[in-house]
């Protein structure tokens, strides 16, 4: 079995919203960059993957935030894999100021063919997988399996350059941005604390149209994002 591992980062001004404070994709950011780099050093890295044509896909997300890191604070962000099997991996995270946890998530992983876009089994990783498993517990609940919503309002806009990586889809984040910035911005102001759940359920490529749906009730306001063929591609709830 392995240990927890740790990775220190300073929070840069590029990364806070107008409070100062890291913002929430900032903050998931940390979280799946040390997803990146930990399978990277631990051999499981889309460097090793892409040499076969598969790559790492995220499937499903939460993040439970208490308090946001300041602008210069000085962070730790852990990481650690306790469930894996031929069709996932469970990945853990854990944000830290000194001994105060500020944010934590659990994430889980799939693996694809990059030419067919389908789900590849990981047993051929079975062998690094066992030498990277922790004995650790997730920190949170694993993500939620979201259901489909009537949205009340809508938003739409193209899926342009800046939208997508190196898998050649929407990026992780935008996704975050989108609901972000469908939400009232008071809430993101004065936010004491909250719970996001994401589901990533398809593809979105470059030039396609992307519809924001969401209804709100009470603290909790849930978004549909899709495709204009009416493809659903993301999900997500957030409570506060």
């Amino acid at each position: 079995m392995a240990e927890i591992t740790s990775y220190p980062h300073r929070v840069e001004p590029q990364e806070v919203d107008f409070t100062l404070r890291a913002s929430v994709a900032s903050i998931i950011n940390y979280m799946l960059n040390v997803a990146g780099t930990d399978a990277h050093n631990k051999g499981f890295g889309v460097d090793v993957l892409q040499g076969q044509s598969f790559t790492w896909v995220l499937s499903r997300l939460a993040v439970e935030i208490k308090s946001q890191p300041c602008q210069y604070d000085d962070i730790v962000v852990d990481t650690w894999v306790n469930e894996f099997n031929r069709l996932s991996s469970t990945r853990n995270f854990r944000v830290r100021r000194g001994d105060e946890v500020m944010a934590e998530g659990v994430s889980q992983w799939c693996m694809i063919n990059m030419e067919t876009r389908q789900a590849v089994d990981m047993s051929t990783l079975k062998d690094v997988y066992e030498r990277a498993m922790v004995a650790e517990p997730s920190p949170i609940a694993v993500p939620a399996r979201l259901r489909a919503i009537e949205p009340t309002t809508s938003t739409s806009r193209p899926v342009v350059y800046s939208d997508i990586d190196f898998n050649r889809h929407v990026n992780t984040l935008r996704y975050i941005d989108l609901v972000f910035d469908a939400l009232p911005i008071e809430l993101i102001e004065n936010n004491h604390g909250m719970r996001i759940d994401l589901n990533f359920i398809a593809e979105a490529r470059y030039g396609e149209t992307l519809t924001i749906g969401g209804i709100n009730d009470g603290n909790v306001w849930q978004f549909e994002i899709s495709s204009d063929s009416d493809k659903t591609l993301c999900r997500a709830k957030i409570s506060f």
